[in-house]
């Protein structure tokens, strides 16, 4: 059901050569941009009639308007089964607490007497998310995008999920319903690649956005990178992941739940257990035969995904290769199952969340920790993170000197400009004091006006 790498005896190989001994699923994301280009280029010269016809296409449905109704957001919230709305209450007030703390402040460096540096962080005006809507609904991540979004005080927020057939070409109602909860309003029933490009372009119905994030198939991935510098993107999101560093003390029960639970999303999830225990490696294997028997998903989800060349067992030497493994495989999740969890855990570069211990499974993360479960996949954790208020906010430097403060440094400024050739890069300043060259070393003084 699950492959074994054996990667114990030798000395494991540095970087990228580890890298390439480890499983990853295929995702070419350059092959899909230009299945996607004319899609994205025909929204943008057709607008709403592009999208109702790519709902049609490619979703079965016929659509009349492309943003979802207030009354049917009004209407998915009223109907909601009361114990999901409650599990969708209590998911928004832990998210909202983690990422309110993550708010930056203004701050101002006096860098010189009459020189300083304000550093402050504006909010992107206008965010276009995307909530997927293929295999499974995930009103989960309609919070993780919408709630860091809020907490940065991005001025308007649009959501765009599928239409769904079943429900008359409406995204589907828990979405709807996640929306209403959040209070945004403005929502489109668009999916795939042509969702990014009504954020991108704009269309009849929806303004432009500045910013687009959220997970999606590969067809929103190459969306993303077909926009990029157009507007700001998250991440290009790749099947998800999870790899688990464990130890003899692991739980075999534990493990192999664990790495079904993401081998649930999709047959191109990825299910990795790094161990340095033959007995631990074996009991998991014999546990997800059971487990995968008893569970839904089976052959079109949970066999593919773990029988995939994207997951294995990699056994290793010691928990120490075990960390070089882990940090060369930079996974979506981590999940630290050792005796020493959170010593462990500590020591991890390479990740984009890490949680630890028998009793922060991945899960929790997915809807309740209140982390956020947007995260880089592919390996992109070593130098990427996942989505944050930080990711909505821009950092701007203001720069206030004074007329003693620009004459002090001033030949500084000359010197370095004329050593790069930019001579009229110092004139900039010298225009500013009649032409001369003020500076300490000549005794200078600044000239009364």
């Amino acid at each position: 059901m699950i492959s074994r790498i054996d990667l114990r005896g030798d000395a494991l190989p540095e970087g990228g050569a580890l890298r390439d001994l480890l499983p990853r699923a295929e995702f070419d994301v350059e092959a899909a941009l230009e299945k996607v280009r004319p899609i994205c280029e025909d929204v943008h010269h057709r607008g709403d009639a592009a999208l109702v016809e790519y709902a049609e296409k490619f979703d079965g449905v016929k659509l009349t308007h492309v943003r979802v109704p207030a009354e049917a957001l009004a209407e998915a919230l009223e109907q909601l089964d009361p114990a999901v709305r409650e599990a969708l209450e209590e998911s928004i007030r832990r998210t909202r607490i983690v990422h309110r703390a993550q708010r930056r402040s203004t701050h101002t460096t006096q860098v010189v007497p009459g020189g300083t540096v304000t550093e402050k962080w504006i909010p992107v005006q206008r965010v276009g998310l995307y909530a997927p809507g293929g295999r499974s609904v995930y009103p989960s991540s309609v919070i993780m995008n919408i709630v860091p979004a809020q907490e940065a005080g991005v001025e308007s927020v649009a959501l765009a999920s599928p239409p769904q057939k079943e429900f008359g070409g409406l995204p589907h109602p828990t979405i709807l319903a996640a929306c209403a909860l959040l209070g945004v309003d403005e929502v489109y029933a668009a999916g795939g690649a042509q969702a990014v490009a009504m954020f991108a372009y704009g269309t009849e119905s929806c303004a432009p956005a500045n910013m687009v994030t959220g997970p999606g198939n590969i067809w929103v991935a190459a969306a993303k990178r077909y926009f990029t510098g157009r507007i700001g993107i998250d991440a290009e999101a790749g099947p998800t992941e999870i790899a688990i560093l464990a130890d003899s003390t692991a739980d075999p029960v534990h493990v192999a739940a664990d790495l079904i639970s993401q081998a649930e999303h999709d047959p191109m999830a990825a299910a990795v257990l790094v161990t340095d225990s033959e007995e631990l490696a074996a009991a998991t294997e014999a546990e997800l035969k059971t487990q995968v028997a008893a569970t839904k998903h089976i052959d079109d989800r949970i066999v593919p995904a773990l029988a995939g060349k994207q997951s294995a067992i990699v056994l290793v030497s010691d928990l120490e290769d075990g960390l070089k493994v882990v940090d060369a495989y930079g996974a979506e999740h981590l999940e630290i199952q050792t005796a020493d969890a959170a010593a462990r855990a500590d020591r991890v570069r390479n990740a984009g969340a890490i949680f630890v211990g028998p009793w922060a499974p991945v899960s929790l993360g997915d809807y309740c920790a209140g982390s956020n479960h947007v995260l880089p996949t592919g390996g992109c954790a070593c130098h990427s993170s996942g989505l944050s208020v930080q990711s909505f906010l821009r950092g701007v430097h203001i720069v206030d000197y004074t007329r003693d403060a620009l004459a002090e440094v001033t030949h500084h400024v000359v010197t370095l400009a004329e050593a790069e050739d930019l001579p009229a890069h110092g004139a900039a300043l010298k225009a500013r004091f009649g032409g001369a060259e003020p500076g300490k070393h000549s005794g200078w003084k600044v000239p009364q006006q």
